[in-house]
Parts: structure tokens; C-alpha cells; sequence
């Protein structure tokens, strides 16, 4: 079987079952794991998967929010790469808001140990990981918080964020396209991350490549509000130009 029809059976398969997982899809075809995930790749670059922790899902699936331990999970080589990338962008001191994702919650695992900064956030994993750190004067955002992000949410949030000036905020996304601008399954979510942008004079995103041309329910922000996006060589040298020519900043870790 060729890799395009094999790829197509794999569509075919998602759409049926609302997810197929790539151990399962390597013993039905009789390939490798590896091969499996390449046709996975190839088919969430067209837009046709969205790739999740251990296999895939259809794309026409906006309101699917995955787990933080899943989400954690995909492209861990790639996010360590970005929070490294992103380490420079972390100011000699002054103020930082960071997001609700797990790529910054790496960074803020990566935070040297004679950073001195006020950091700001409303998320309660990156909150854990800086809470020792004795450089950091550490804002905790209120809120409902949501279970599957950790996050919070809501009034409280937003009206702690409508207090402040911050520096820089390092923004997470579910999504990212041209078009299509920052998306997030969630609404409540969406209006928290907004907030967050507003509160800040510099918008440093953090985002893998496969969340490139990947939309979702709630939209929080044009991509050209983003002064600099950082990502992964995964995202090809056309797409990064585009991005640039919007406006935006690119580096590819």
C-alpha cells in the first residue's frame, strides 16, 4: 500500500471512530510506529487530524480540549526546545505574565535561579513551579479554575489582569493561523488570555509547529497582535515568512 492510500484509510478510520491510536494503527497496516506517526503528521499539516497523545482525532472536532497530561505529553522535544528559546526573551528584570500552557510552564521550570522578576499568572501548574524559586515575586491569579488546564478563569481573573502593566506576557494557544488568528476550545479561557494580552507592552507566543493551521472554538487575538512567535523547525520556511510579513517575529528553535 502506498503512504497516500494508507493515509487516506487512516482519515477514513479517525473520522469512524472519533480518534484512532497509532499503536493500533501500526499493527492494522503492518508498519512501524514511526511510519504511522509521519502519515499522522502529514495529514495534520493538511488539516484533515489534529494529532493528540497517542494518536490523532478529526479536525472538524473544535470543542475537544485534551487532558493536561496529554497535552504535556505531545511534542515534549519540541516545547523543551521553545522554553529554552524563550529564556532569552525573559527580561533583566520588571514584570512577566505568564499563560496557562504547557510550553510555559516548561519555561517557567527553566527560570534561572538569579532571575528577579514579578511574575504574574493565573496558572496553578506554573505557579507550582516557581513558587520555591527566590528570585520571584510570585502573583497568583483567582478564579474559577477550570480542571482540564489547571486555569483560572472567569471575573476575578480578568479583573486582576485589568489592574496591572506588565513587560511581557508569554502566551500559550491551542491554534494559530493566518487567518484564523489565536483559538482556545473554551471561551472562558479565551477571554482570560485576551485579558492577559492586553495587560502587557510585549506578546511573546509560545507554540509547536503543529499547532499551525489548527482552529478552534473561541478566538482570542489576531496572530499579528504577537511581536514574536516562538516555535519549532517544524514549521517550514514559507509559513514562517508569511507569519513575518504580518507582522510577527519568528524564531524557529
Amino acid at each position: 500500500m502506498y503512504a497516500a492510500e494508507r493515509q487516506q484509510e487512516m482519515l477514513r478510520l479517525a473520522r469512524e471512530r472519533g480518534r484512532v491510536d497509532v499503536l493500533a494503527l501500526a499493527e492494522e497496516f503492518q508498519v512501524t510506529a514511526e511510519t504511522v506517526r509521519r502519515d499522522l503528521k502529514a495529514l495534520d499539516r493538511a488539516g484533515l487530524i489534529r494529532r493528540v497523545h497517542g494518536g490523532a482525532i478529526p479536525a472538524g472536532r473544535l470543542d475537544f480540549e485534551p487532558d493536561l497530561v496529554e497535552r504535556d505529553a505531545v511534542a515534549a522535544d519540541e516545547k523543551d526546545r521553545i522554553a529554552r528559546a524563550a529564556l532569552a526573551e525573559l527580561p533583566a528584570d520588571g514584570s512577566v505574565i505568564l499563560d496557562a500552557g504547557t510550553t510555559v510552564a516548561r519555561l517557567a521550570a527553566a527560570f534561572p535561579v538569579d532571575a528577579g522578576l514579578t511574575v504574574v499568572t493565573h496558572a496553578l501548574p506554573v505557579a507550582a513551579r516557581l513558587a520555591d524559586h527566590p528570585g520571584i515575586a510570585l502573583h497568583l491569579v483567582g478564579g474559577r479554575v477550570r480542571h482540564r488546564t489547571r486555569a483560572a478563569v472567569d471575573d476575578w481573573a480578568l479583573r486582576a489582569y485589568g489592574e496591572i502593566n506588565a513587560d511581557v506576557v508569554f502566551l500559550a494557544t491551542n491554534g494559530f493561523s493566518l487567518d484564523g488568528g489565536l483559538t482556545t476550545p473554551d471561551l472562558a479561557e479565551a477571554a482570560v488570555k485576551r485579558a492577559a494580552v492586553a495587560a502587557a507592552r510585549r506578546v511573546v507566543l509560545l507554540a509547536d509547529s503543529a499547532k499551525f493551521g489548527q482552529r478552534h472554538f473561541a478566538r482570542f487575538g489576531d496572530l499579528s497582535r504577537v511581536d514574536l512567535l516562538v516555535t519549532d523547525t517544524g514549521l517550514d520556511s514559507e509559513d514562517a515568512r508569511a507569519i513575518e510579513e504580518r507582522g510577527t517575529e519568528v524564531v524557529r528553535a
